[in-house]
């Protein structure tokens, strides 16, 4: 892959609203785990919107620079931060506390996507040159809510169907000592990636609609294709 300027510069673009979406992200379990009685993520200051409190070197820095800039980008939203510990005990219902919990992160998610498919949807049409960033921040922000629904463990998707299954802890532990390894093989099959591409496509989708609500020509402008 050439490493001309106009690439360095997507490319950094790109792992700049995937660093903020993984803070998001990370901020959604923090906060709905706060709102459900544990102090836990508090304690251990997780309840911010910094990205260096939730960042993982390899998850949210070593993978999705190799990604971007080695293998082209094509799932540029493949990256995780750190996980949020918790403590179930503080949980008035454990097993469905935590299970919001994890749907917390990808929520997180999807509500950015939404605010920037709003506000975009409302200045692009003056400022067409906005519409490629607000594209890239949906597509982003989908694509995580998309990868962390992934049932590999540690992502959010194991851990509630973990609870599905009725897995003990100790289990799932001992499953998640090897879950990077497994997770970067699956992603790497050609079939999972054409199905998350389909999945975050369809996922996108709804935001194009919304768009078209506020405005068809900033639905245009946005997703002209």
């Amino acid at each position: 892959m050439e490493l001309d300027p106009a690439f360095i510069r997507s490319g950094l673009i790109v792992f700049i609203l995937l660093v903020a979406g993984v803070a998001f992200h990370e901020w959604g379990h923090a906060i709905v785990a706060e709102l459900l009685g544990d102090d836990t993520p508090r304690a251990e200051g997780r309840v911010t919107l910094s990205p260096i409190a939730h960042m993982d070197l390899f998850g949210t820095v070593i993978a999705p620079l190799v990604n971007i800039f080695i293998f082209g980008g094509g799932l540029a939203f493949m990256g995780w931060g750190k996980p949020v510990n918790t403590n179930p005990s503080n949980f008035r219902n454990k097993v469905r506390d935590d299970i919001l919990v994890c749907l917390a992160g990808p929520a997180a998610n999807l509500l950015v996507a939404l605010v920037s498919i709003v506000v975009g949807s409302l200045i692009v049409v003056a400022h067409p040159r906005v519409g490629e960033l607000v594209k890239e921040l949906v597509v982003m922000n989908v694509g995580l809510a998309v990868f962390n629904l992934l049932p590999i463990p540690p992502l959010d998707g194991a851990s509630m169907l973990r609870h599905v299954l009725g897995m003990s802890e100790e289990t799932y532990l001992g499953v998640s000592r090897w879950s990077w390894l497994i997770l970067l093989a699956v992603v790497n099959f050609s079939v999972t990636q054409r199905i998350i591409i389909v999945a975050v496509a369809l996922g996108c989708h709804p935001y194009a609609v919304i768009s078209g609500w506020i405005s068809p020509t900033a639905a245009f402008l946005i997703f002209p294709s």
